[in-house]
Formats: structure tokens, sequence, C-alpha cells
């Protein structure tokens, strides 16, 4: 089984699947099996928190460059929210997640806003995220512009 897990890992998860179901666990590949299943909560945080992000990036987009509005943008706001609420329904133990990760997902929403997504330079953005994450979540929560 290590070996298949290298070689074909599609079908080394077929074959873990059915030694799993047949209760033969002493054939089971448990390292791999282990790290499979870390790496599927890590790859759920990293999905909140992309998610988030990409939310951060558009609320400053929305608010520092009006002008610009699209109906891409309120698109963009809206799937990142529905894409975070999808990932909470799945795993709701990740409920309090994105309360952990605001300044973290500001910081690289601010990065991202900058030159490369509006022109503008970062000291335009405030240091700290302006937004509180109870209004960032619901659907409905648009900011102010400057």
């Amino acid at each position: 089984m290590n070996q298949l897990y290298e070689t074909d890992f599609s079908e080394w998860i077929h074959q873990t699947i059915q030694l799993l179901q047949a209760g033969r666990w002493q054939e089971v590949d448990i390292p791999h099996l282990v790290e499979e299943i870390e790496g599927l909560g890590k790859s759920e945080r990293r999905g909140i928190t992309s998610q988030l992000t990409r939310l951060l990036v558009h609320l400053l987009k929305w608010q520092y460059q009006p002008q610009r509005r699209t109906d891409s943008w309120l698109d963009a706001i809206t799937d990142a929210r529905m894409q975070i609420e999808f990932a909470i329904a799945d795993s709701p133990s990740l409920r309090t997640y994105p309360e952990a990760q605001p300044e973290v997902s500001y910081q690289r929403a601010r990065q991202q806003a900058t030159t490369q997504q509006t022109g503008l330079e970062i000291i335009t953005f405030p240091e700290q995220c302006p937004y509180p994450l109870e209004l960032v979540l619901p659907e409905t929560w648009l900011p102010e512009s400057e």
C-alpha cells in the first residue's frame, strides 16, 4: 500500500476505502491515511482564509474605488460569502475560524488590493482591518465610499 500511495493515489484511495469497509485495519496504510486526513482539515481552513481574503479585497475595492464598481465585484463579494458559508455548513466546527483570521486575511487583501488590482498605494488602505467581521460576512453589507 505504501508504494501504491506514491504511484497511483486514486487507486490507493480506492483500496484504502475497501480495506476500511472490510474491517481489515492491519492492512491500512495508517501513516499516509493520517497525513491525508490532516491535509483535509488544513485545506478547509485554507479555503476559508482564501475566501475571506478575496472578500476583503473586493470590499476595499468597493469602498476606495466607487467610480469603478461593477456587477462582477458584487458577484465576487457574494460568491466569497457563499463559499465561506458552505465551508462552515459542511464543517460546523469551523464556525469560529473566520474570527481568528481577519487580520491575516486583511493584510493579504490589503497587499493584493494595491497596485495589482487598484493602482492605489498601500498607504491608501488602513493598516488594521476597518470592517468588523459581523458586518463582513452577512450577505447584504457593503462599506461606504471614502
